[in-house]
C-alpha cells in the first residue's frame, strides 16, 4: 500500500500533470494541513485515488479561488478533523481487518486569534471526543486506529521551543491509548537535511511530511 502525504507547501512536481506519471501507483492521499483547496482538488481529479485530510494553523474557513469560487472545503475529498474514517479499497489487497482506520486533528497551539488554534486543554477535548469511535473499532476489529492525522507535531516529537510551533500533549496521549501504526503531521518545515523527520512513540511512528513524502506500508506484514 503506497500513502502521498503532503502539507504546507504546494509542490511544484506534484501540482503538475507529473503527478500522473511519478505516483500512478498511489492508493491513498493524506494532507496535513496548510494547503489551498485548489491543489487537494487538483490531486483527487488526477490521482482519482481518496485524499483525506485536516486543516492546518493558516488555513481559513472560506478560501477565495480564481474564478470567484467560495470554497469551505475541498471538493472531493475527505474532511478528516476530529472525525474517525475507514478507508477501504478493491485494488489493495493487503489492507488489515476492516480497512484501514484514520482520525484526524488539525491545528495548532494557540498563540493569537486565527482560526484551527487550541489550548493544550481543548486538544485534550477533541482527542477524547475521538474515543467512542475508536473504542467501537477496537471492540469489532481488535485495534483502536492504524493512522492519527495531525497539522502539529505532538509535544517534544519534531516540535521547536516557539509557542507556534510547540507539540500537543494530547497526541503524546493518542499514541499510548490507541497505539496508531502511524502520526502523521506537517508544521514544523524542514530545510536542513540533517533534521529529525522519522521518530518512534511506542508503537507509533511519526513521520513529518512537510512539503510531501510517499509511505510504503505492507499492513499484513506490520505488526503481530
Amino acid at each position: 500500500m503506497k500513502i502521498l502525504a503532503v502539507s504546507d507547501e504546494v509542490v511544484d512536481s506534484i501540482y503538475s500533470t507529473r503527478i500522473r506519471e511519478k505516483y500512478a501507483d498511489v492508493d491513498l492521499v493524506i494532507g496535513c494541513g496548510d494547503l489551498p483547496f485548489y491543489y487537494l482538488e487538483f490531486i483527487v481529479s488526477v490521482l482519482s485515488v481518496p485524499v483525506y485530510y485536516v486543516p492546518g494553523n493558516h488555513d481559513k474557513p472560506e478560501q477565495y479561488l480564481s474564478n470567484g469560487r467560495i470554497a469551505r472545503y475541498a471538493e472531493g475529498c475527505e474532511q478528516l478533523d476530529g472525525v474517525a474514517a475507514r478507508y477501504s479499497a478493491p485494488r489493495v489487497t493487503d489492507l488489515p481487518k476492516g480497512g484501514v482506520f484514520l482520525a484526524g486533528l488539525g491545528g495548532s497551539l494557540r498563540y493569537n486569534q486565527g482560526s484551527h488554534q487550541y489550548s493544550q486543554e481543548e486538544m485534550f477535548a477533541r482527542a477524547l471526543a475521538l474515543s467512542p469511535a475508536l473504542t467501537a473499532n477496537r471492540l469489532r476489529y481488535g485495534r483502536y486506529l492504524d493512522i492519527l492525522v495531525t497539522h502539529a507535531p505532538p509535544r517534544g516529537i519534531h516540535d521547536c521551543p516557539d509557542k507556534t510551533h510547540t507539540g500537543f500533549n494530547a497526541f503524546l496521549s493518542c499514541m499510548s491509548i490507541f497505539e496508531p501504526r502511524f502520526l502523521l503531521h506537517g508544521h514544523t518545515h524542514l530545510y536542513r537535511p540533517d533534521t529529525i523527520r522519522t521518530s518512534r512513540y511506542r508503537r507509533t511512528e511519526v513521520l513529518n511530511v512537510y512539503p510531501y513524502r510517499l509511505i510504503e506500508w505492507e499492513p499484513e506484514h506490520d505488526r503481530p
